[in-house]
């Protein structure tokens, strides 16, 4: 009873919304200690909750398919199907990012395609650090906008296969989504016009002196220098080591030569006793 979908759920993408999740790993998480202890009769008020007290973000992990908490909220939300207002504000959540984290990804696979690019497309200007754990249950870094542009491009997102979206320019030309604007052109056309009109040729020409006669670039310059020539020099030692193993074998082969033919000239010789 515990993990039946709520009667009054919606079916998501013609389906179950808990069936976006695979059979097996759903299973994992039915059985896990964090759903039957911390996500039994949570509500959309209370999982706001348990979702400031996440530390990492994750799918599965460990050779018997562990489950991690954001898995298992991510299932809860499925079961419960908050309404989509309350996803918009986990979105919006600038204090706890992992809140953010947790709402786009329920975004992102119950979402319509226009949606997913509407909501999870300003996430990419943030940039703040969050701790994913992987398959072998170590922890890694990752970045925000990193996360939400994975959310946007590939297939599997921790561990959960994502409902395909309609491609960004078919939605512009069907005139359902506005052309994007990278955040980073805009400043840098704003940059390169600032700079232009306010900065004279003179000024120009003395920032590039400068520039080419700094004294870290002179720093930077003399340790190539210095690497260039340690390279030459032993590149140099190489070819004399090389020259002279080249003789003394050379040598040796000819002393040898000489024994053996001395050799064999005794040998021959009618005195020999």
């Amino acid at each position: 009873m515990a993990n039946r979908t709520v009667k009054d759920a919606k079916t998501i993408h013609g389906t179950n919304p808990q069936y976006l999740i695979e059979k097996i790993i759903r299973s994992r998480i039915y059985d896990n200690k964090f759903w039957k202890e911390e996500c039994f009769a949570l509500s959309a008020e209370l999982l706001v909750d348990k979702a400031m007290l996440m530390r990492f973000i994750g799918g599965v992990f460990g050779g018997n398919i562990k489950p991690t908490p954001f898995l298992c909220l991510t299932l809860k939300m499925l079961q419960i199907q908050p309404e989509k207002d309350i996803i918009v504000e986990f979105i919006k959540n600038e204090e706890f990012k992992y809140v953010r984290a947790l709402g786009a990804f329920y975004m992102r696979l119950t979402g319509s395609s226009v949606d997913c690019y509407k909501y999870l497309e300003p996430l990419l200007a943030d940039s703040r650090k969050l701790r994913r754990q992987n398959r072998d249950g170590q922890f890694e870094l990752v970045y925000m906008d990193e996360f939400i542009d994975s959310l946007l491009r590939e297939e599997r997102v921790c561990d959960v296969i994502l409902p395909r979206i309609q491609s960004r320019h078919v939605l512009e030309e069907n005139n359902e989504l506005e052309p994007k604007v990278s955040i980073l052109e805009e400043d840098i056309e704003e940059g390169v016009e600032s700079s232009d009109e306010e900065e004279p040729v003179e000024k120009k020409r003395e920032k590039e002196h400068r520039d080419k006669h700094s004294p870290v670039k002179e720093k930077r310059r003399d340790r190539e220098r210095e690497k260039r020539n340690r390279d030459r020099d032993r590149r140099n030692r190489d070819r004399t080591d090389r020259n002279d193993r080249r003789d003394r074998d050379r040598h040796r082969r000819s002393r040898s030569h000489d024994r053996e033919r001395s050799r064999r000239h005794r040998s021959r010789s009618p005195y020999r006793k």
